[in-house]
């Protein structure tokens, strides 16, 4: 069964946008939890203009489903994730001043650096995602690498959907087949939405998560957490 997880960097981009601690992110993530989110992704980036390391060690001990931290294994991520220990780490190539996430890793350029930040955190008991473009080569490589998951990069199947849903799947089925014959996890994310989520999940029923921020909150706006939880809840549950 998929489970949602639902990212919170949204949350923080309010709060943060007129200081003070309204709204309050640790609170969020909690209310998202009880009302049925079955896990909570921060992406904190090094300006902290959304997800505050500081929000990610107060989140950490206050939530009781699964707690993955996304982004770029450098430095000071590497650190925080070392020191909070979450359930999944998934790692994602995006530069500092990137403003959301653009692309996958090259799992094969990238290997020998890759395998290391795997055996740092799952001497930990990290579970390791690797963020990858639907592509099967990237996914052996990731496999290579010693990821536990992979996380598709799924931008490109939400601008082709609403065109032909069938050419914008196709080579995340080809590549999520390909994960299942490699023995990995799969994850999904990146502009999943109340429109295309659920025509991924009937094409690839075996996705095991399916993380989603900026379209969850942007329906919450007019919806409400709760209810808007509820209807992406609905759009997995389908089986």
């Amino acid at each position: 069964m998929t489970r949602l997880s639902v990212n919170i960097n949204k949350i923080a981009t309010i709060r943060n946008a007129r200081g003070g601690s309204m709204p309050d992110v640790t609170k969020a993530a909690m209310d998202c939890e009880l009302f049925g989110a079955e896990g909570i992704t921060v992406h904190p980036r090094p300006d902290e203009r959304h997800i505050r390391y500081s929000d990610v060690r107060d989140i950490r001990p206050r939530i009781r489903t699964e707690f993955n931290i996304e982004g770029n294994p450098t430095g000071a991520f590497t650190a925080l994730v070392c020191e909070v220990v979450p359930d999944q780490v998934t790692l994602v190539p995006d530069a500092p001043d990137a403003i959301t996430s653009n692309a996958g890793w090259d799992t094969i350029r990238n290997r020998a650096f890759l395998t290391r930040m795997c055996e740092s955190f799952r001497s930990r008991g990290i579970r390791t995602s690797i963020f990858i473009d639907p592509d099967p080569a990237m996914a052996e490589g990731a496999m290579l690498c010693g990821a536990d998951r992979v996380e598709l990069y799924t931008a490109g199947y939400a601008e082709r959907y609403p065109v032909d849903p069938e050419e914008a799947i196709a080579p995340y089925l080809e590549t999520a087949k390909a994960v299942r014959e490699l023995g990995l996890g799969l994850n999904a994310g990146h502009d999943l939405s109340l429109e295309n989520l659920e025509y991924f999940i009937r094409t690839i029923p075996w996705t095991d998560e399916v993380s989603i921020g900026h379209a969850l909150i942007c329906d919450a706006l007019y919806m409400g957490l709760e209810k808007t939880i509820q209807e992406y809840l609905q759009k997995i549950r389908i089986f």
